[in-house]
Order: C-alpha cells, then sequence, then structure tokens
C-alpha cells in the first residue's frame, strides 16, 4: 500500500535534515493520512486521504448512526 493521497497526490518526500555543524542526514516527511469511508456510485469505498483534502470536504464522509436505544 502506497502513502499517498487518493485525491491530491500527495505523497512521501525524501530529502536532508541539516544540523547546526551542517551534518546531513538522510530523512523522509511523510503525509498525515487518514482512512474515511465514503460512498462513490452507490458503493462504500474506504480511501486514504491527507488531512488538507478532508478539511476541504472535497469527499464527503459516510457516516453511521446508531439507534437509539428506546
Amino acid at each position: 500500500m502506497s502513502r499517498t493521497c487518493d485525491i491530491c497526490g500527495k505523497h512521501t518526500v525524501t530529502g536532508n535534515t541539516v544540523s547546526h555543524a551542517k551534518n546531513r542526514a538522510r530523512r523522509t516527511w511523510r503525509p498525515n493520512l487518514q482512512k474515511i469511508k465514503t460512498e462513490l456510485g452507490g458503493t462504500t469505498v474506504t480511501l486514504k486521504i491527507c488531512t488538507r483534502c478532508l478539511k476541504s470536504d472535497i469527499i464527503p464522509r459516510k457516516v453511521h448512526t446508531k439507534a437509539s436505544a428506546g
């Protein structure tokens, strides 16, 4: 499974972390991905989307409501 947003395509980025003494060490920055369930074409689908896409309400969440006990 890839670490890529299904909506915007944001993915893992690599680079260097640089200390005050200018030492370089390789590191990665990973996107904050969340699994959400949504309805596409009448079927329930699980998507991995980044929090920026989740916040912008591009994809509506499928919310289950529990029946009241009464």
